[in-house]
Order: C-alpha cells, then sequence, then structure tokens
C-alpha cells in the first residue's frame, strides 16, 4: 500500500467509501475489503452506518491500528455541545475509543470556522482523534479554517473526477500542506461509458474505472470508491502497477467541464471556486 503524508499524518492512498451501504451489506463489504488489504475506511455521521462499519472492522480480524478510520460530523452539529455529542455518538457506534481523521462534512451557513474548528481542536487535544480536517471547504472557508486553528489540519475532502475541474481548491490546499480526499472518483458511474478513459484503459489492459483512480492517485489525491459488489474491491486496489503518461494526464483533463458537479446540496453547500 502507498501512502500519501500531510504534516504527521499517514493515510493510505486509496480508501473504501462506505456512503450508502447500509446494514448486513455494510458490515459484509468492510470485513471484505479489509480482507482484501484495504486499510482506509471512510464513512460519517449523515452516512447512517457507522455502527456497521465498527462491525465491519471487528469482523475482518484485522487490527485496529492497521486502518485508517475516517469519519465525519454534519453541519448541523457543529454549535458547542451539538459537536460534542455528535463524536461521542460517532466513537461509541463505530465501537472505537478515537478514529484517524475527524472532519467537519460540510460547512456552516450559519457558523463560521472560528467557531467551529476550536472544537475540531479540542477533539484532537483529547484524543478523539489523531488527525483533523474538513471536507467540501472552498478557498476562502479553507483559509479561514487555516487561521483560526491551532491544531494542524492535515486534509480537505472534496468531490474528484475527471469531469470537475477543481484546480483553483487542489492548488489552495496544497499551498496549506494539506492532503485532498476526493469522493465520486469514477463520477457516481458515469465513468465507464466514457471513450477517451476506455481508450486509455485498453492501452494499460484497465477499465475506465481504474484509469479514473489511477488519475487521482497519480496527482496525490486519495480516492475513495464506493462499492456493494465483493468483485469490484479487487479492481479498484489495482491501480498502483501502472503509470499514466504526461500525455494521458494531459488528454484526461480536457474532459472537465462546467456541468460536472454531482454534490452541491442546499444550504450547506459554498459558493464554489
Amino acid at each position: 500500500m502507498q501512502f500519501v503524508e500531510a504534516k504527521g499524518a499517514r493515510i493510505p492512498a486509496i480508501g473504501f467509501g462506505t456512503m450508502t451501504l447500509k446494514e448486513a451489506l455494510c458490515v459484509d463489504m468492510v470485513s471484505a475489503a479489509l480482507k482484501m488489504g484495504w486499510r482506509h475506511l471512510d464513512t460519517a455521521q449523515m452516512y447512517g452506518n457507522e455502527r456497521e462499519v465498527g462491525e465491519g472492522l471487528r469482523a475482518s480480524g484485522i487490527k485496529r491500528e492497521e486502518v485508517f478510520l475516517t469519519t465525519k460530523v454534519w453541519w448541523q452539529n457543529l454549535a458547542p455541545g451539538d459537536f460534542e455529542r455528535s463524536l461521542e455518538e460517532s466513537l461509541k457506534k463505530l465501537g472505537v475509543p478515537w478514529v484517524d481523521l475527524l472532519l467537519i462534512h460540510w460547512p456552516s451557513p450559519t457558523i463560521a470556522p472560528s467557531a467551529s474548528i476550536p472544537l475540531l481542536n479540542k477533539a484532537k487535544r483529547d484524543g478523539f482523534a489523531k488527525n483533523i480536517g474538513v471536507a467540501n471547504h472552498n478557498i476562502a472557508l479553507l483559509d479561514e479554517a487555516m487561521r483560526v486553528t491551532k491544531e494542524p489540519l492535515v486534509n480537505n475532502q472534496i468531490e474528484v473526477h475527471p469531469f470537475l475541474d477543481q484546480t483553483k481548491i487542489i492548488a489552495a490546499c496544497r499551498r496549506h500542506g494539506l492532503s485532498m480526499t476526493g469522493f465520486c472518483p469514477m463520477g457516481r458511474g458515469s465513468i465507464s461509458d466514457n471513450a477517451v478513459l476506455g481508450k486509455i484503459g485498453k492501452a494499460h489492459g484497465k477499465t475506465a474505472g481504474q484509469i479514473a483512480l489511477r488519475w487521482s492517485v497519480q496527482q496525490g489525491i486519495i480516492p475513495i470508491p464506493r462499492t456493494s459488489k465483493k468483485e469490484r474491491l479487487a479492481e479498484n486496489m489495482a491501480v498502483f502497477d501502472f503509470k499514466l503518461t504526461d500525455a494521458e494526464m494531459a488528454e484526461i483533463a480536457t474532459l472537465k467541464r462546467p456541468d460536472g458537479r454531482i454534490v452541491s446540496p442546499s444550504p450547506q453547500a459554498p459558493k464554489w471556486d
């Protein structure tokens, strides 16, 4: 397994996303992924599956310390008191005393980073999170978060796939020394029919989805593909045995389009860069 490092955090370069996975299927898929060699799990309070993710972790037989576990605090729980209760509930459901990475899932339209980031800092100081960060923050919010934080922020989780131009926020994250996790790395299924990715995949003996994942990995962005099919687990991890050429990376960059964004919920989505 390769890793991405940022401010002391050492994050496996690909993670298993669990959004929409529920009940026994979630337990089974998490356990299967870990047994297959995945070592990075991504969940969130809002996904409603933290309990099942924890059960899958224990069912796998893999030691807790070997797994990088991320969860997130929902934007409606960023006020004092709400934040602490949310984190306590997440840890209880996961069945763990700490997570490897705790993120603010979405910025709040009413609670500024100057109010929420100190609560995130305290979670780290109290030992409930080894690392902390944010998700879905635009440049202005990210700059403010970095200005007010007293503890290192190590990650910004954002939407990343070939159809969305995230050049500006990626540059801002790098300027701040942040790692980036990319959700929807395969465009929620829209990747598979793309002719350009299919052509590049054929040249490498890979699928279009594997090309999209490799494109992220090769930029140092951590993709977190989700699947409900065990046969896809090995396929999604098989992206470290080849490299895209500069020409191929440039060709994939031409796929970005103005309507490429998939996730932009109201009212919590910020004004995108």
